[in-house]
Order: structure tokens, then sequence, then C-alpha cells
């Protein structure tokens, strides 16, 4: 229950030159923190889910191997992690689909 981090991080970098380049050929300028602002979200959403998916397989492994952990606990845990991956999914879905639109766009 992993997302490639790196393909998610290319993806956001290609994006944003992508963005920055229209922003400079249709204003004649370009926005300083969009892009720290813009990659600072994406990478903290992504170590979250990171927590979360490890928080859950600590929780699972406990379960397994009888150290304490309450199933309740280990199943709160994992549909935490995949409601998270679920929703940087779709994130990513959208993200795919916005890049494509801007390709997609004549100048």
């Amino acid at each position: 229950m992993m997302i490639d981090a790196q393909s998610l991080s290319g993806l956001i970098s290609s994006t944003e030159s992508v963005y920055q380049s229209h922003i400079k050929a249709t204003n004649g300028f370009s926005v300083g923190d969009t892009k720290s602002t813009f990659t600072g979200v994406f990478q903290n959403a992504l170590n979250t889910l990171q927590k979360l998916d490890d928080d859950a397989s600590e929780k699972v492994t406990g379960l397994l191997s009888g150290e304490g952990t309450d199933i309740h606990t280990a199943m709160i845990a994992t549909q935490k992690a995949s409601l998270a991956f679920e929703t940087a999914l779709a994130v990513r879905n959208k993200a795919v689909g916005a890049y494509q639109q801007i390709m997609g766009m004549q100048f």
C-alpha cells in the first residue's frame, strides 16, 4: 500500500514548471512562493501517508504476534492508512488529469 513518491514528486515538478512558464508567458512575471508552497504541501501529505502506513503495519504486526495490540486499534489504524492512500490516489489522478489538460493547451 505504497505510492511511488519519486514519480509523484516528478509529476509535481513538471507541473510546476509548466505552470510557471504559462504564468510568465501570459503575465510577464513569475510567482515566487508557489513552488515551495505547492511542493511542501504534497511532501507533507506523502510523509503523513507514510507514517499512517507504518503505524498500521506496526499495529497489525503487534496484533499477530500477540504483543498486546487489540483488534480494534489495528483495524482503526489500517482503515486510516487505507483512507489516506485512497485520498492520495485521487489527488494523484487529479494532478495527472490537470497536467494532461495543461499539456493539451495551445499558447
